[in-house]
């Protein structure tokens, strides 16, 4: 994410603080700095362990009141991948996207497709006219390793 989309999200969680009469902490803002420089989706274990390089004093409990704040503000998105563990993803620098979702090892792949927007729209119109607000599509599957092909490669291995 560019400098200046964090710093718009950052001011963005500064103003919903101030609305809500929420004092800054060293402790808040080392854990929305530190989401604001994640990328895909982090659970708060991740989240945790990451804060703590800076911060060892952050507890559990505070990283989820923080990012149930960033949700509640818009700046963050929980996510459900089957698994039973919550993700969170910055909302905002990229448009909406779907996910690619290995069962086994549990990658996760975003991608873009303007073709299934279209025929979901298209769907949801021929099935009564229905205007779609709001959507996610989630593909189950297995990555190439975990599918058993020769060869095959688990983009999750080199994380």
């Amino acid at each position: 994410m560019k400098a200046s989309e964090a710093n718009r999200l950052r001011a963005q969680f500064e103003e919903y603080a101030r609305r809500h009469g929420l004092k800054s902490t060293q402790q808040r803002d080392a854990i929305v700095d530190q989401f604001l420089q994640s990328t895909g989706h982090i659970s708060i274990d991740d989240l945790l362990t990451k804060v703590r390089k800076r911060n060892p004093k952050v507890g559990y409990a505070t990283v989820y009141r923080t990012l149930k704040l960033l949700t509640e503000c818009g700046i963050a998105a929980p996510r459900q991948f089957g698994d039973g563990q919550t993700r969170f993803e910055v909302m905002g620098g990229h448009g909406h996207h779907d996910h690619l979702i290995c069962v086994q090892c549990g990658l996760i792949l975003e991608f873009e497709n303007d073709a299934i927007e279209q025929l979901q729209d298209e769907m949801a119109s021929r099935l009564g006219g229905f205007k779609l607000v709001r959507h996610k599509l989630e593909l189950y599957g297995l990555c190439p390793k975990a599918a058993g092909v020769k060869g095959g490669y688990c983009p999750n291995e080199s994380k």
